[in-house]
C-alpha cells in the first residue's frame, strides 16, 4: 500500500497542527475523540476512515507493526466532512487497548513527547466493513479502494 499524501486538509478545533492535544482528549482526561473536519477530498470519495496512531510508542509486534493504534473508525459516509467530538455514529474498529472505541493518548510517565497521527483515508466505494477490524485489517481490506489520504499530527506528553 502506498502512503503518498494528497491535498486533503484535516483539521481539529481541539488542537492545531503540530500542537498539544488537550488532556480532555487523553487517557488522563475525559478520553473522548476530538472534533475533526476535512476538505479538499477527491470528487470520487464515497467513504472515509480515521486512524489515530502513535509511532513513538516503543512497541514492535511479531508481524512487524510498530507504535500504538489509538483509534480505528470507518464506514464514514462519503457526504461527511466532519466528525463531532466523541462521535460514535460510524463503525468502531479495534485499537491496541483491545477495545472498539477511541482510546486517547497516554504515553508512559517520563517517556517524553509523543506524536499522534490522525489519518483520514478516502475510498472510491461505499464500504460496509464489519465492526472490530484492527488497523492492519482495515488497511488490507481497503487497499484497492484507497484514493487519497492525509494526516493531522498533534502531540502529548506526560510528566
Amino acid at each position: 500500500m502506498g502512503f503518498a499524501l494528497s491535498d486533503i486538509e484535516l483539521r481539529s478545533t481541539a488542537f492545531a497542527a503540530a500542537g498539544a492535544i488537550p488532556s480532555k482528549y487523553t487517557g488522563e482526561g475525559e478520553d473522548v475523540s476530538p472534533a475533526l473536519s476535512w476538505s479538499n477530498t477527491p470528487e470520487a470519495s464515497q467513504s472515509f476512515a480515521i486512524i489515530c496512531h502513535d509511532p513513538d510508542a516503543p512497541l514492535v509486534t511479531a508481524k512487524g507493526n510498530y507504535g500504538f493504534v489509538h483509534w480505528v473508525y470507518y464506514n464514514i459516509a462519503g457526504s461527511a466532512s466532519s466528525l463531532e467530538e466523541a462521535c460514535t455514529t460510524y463503525t468502531q474498529g479495534r485499537n491496541d487497548f483491545g477495545k472498539q472505541s477511541y482510546g486517547g493518548p497516554m504515553p508512559p510517565n517520563g517517556h517524553g513527547l509523543h506524536h499522534y497521527y490522525f489519518w483520514l483515508l478516502a475510498f472510491d466505494q461505499v464500504l460496509d466493513l464489519a465492526p472490530g477490524l484492527s488497523m492492519q485489517e482495515l488497511l488490507a481490506a481497503t487497499e484497492g479502494n484507497l484514493i487519497a489520504m492525509n494526516r493531522l499530527v498533534g502531540n502529548y506528553q506526560r510528566d
